[in-house]
């Protein structure tokens, strides 16, 4: 008779960087449950005209600045300049059914989510590759429609 842990056999093992990445995808959905997501420090220099964003009530965004964000920080990982320009310049976000006010947001999020990848490139030492940051976007992409809830 089989154990109920037979299947456990026949899994395939897990790599020590898919599980990283799943980890990562992990932490980074349960930072974007909150809006706006933390940040350890916002420079004014750089980040000043996202102070709004955290001095200002502001509802979260809707589930599409999250992936329109996500595709951005894609880009970015990709060194895609033409792409992302094209989008931010002829404002492609418009056409995918953001308001202008998402912008903004837009923007935090995909700063914030570049910042999280090249964070973990350099705290992994290189080891962690921008094809593998872009695997741990799309990872992190499904884990954010778990929590979109229908009609909400």
């Amino acid at each position: 008779m089989p154990s109920r842990w037979d299947h456990l056999f026949d899994l395939k093992p897990v790599t020590l960087l898919d599980h990283l990445l799943e980890e990562v995808a992990k932490l980074l959905a349960k930072d974007l449950q909150q809006w706006p997501p933390p940040v350890q420090e916002l420079d004014l220099d750089t980040g000043g005209a996202f102070a709004p964003l955290f001095t200002e009530p502001r509802p979260r965004p809707s589930p599409a600045v999250y992936t329109e964000a996500l595709r951005l920080t894609r880009w970015e990982l990709e060194h895609d300049t033409d792409a992302y320009d094209d989008y931010m310049r002829n404002k492609r976000y418009l056409e995918r059914g953001l308001a202008p006010e998402d912008r903004m947001p837009l923007l935090f999020l995909s700063r914030w989510l570049t910042e999280q990848m090249t964070g973990l490139g350099e705290a992994t030492e290189g080891r962690v590759k921008r094809k593998h940051m872009r695997e741990c976007l799309d990872r992190l992409e499904s884990k954010l429609r778990l929590f979109v809830v229908p009609g909400a």
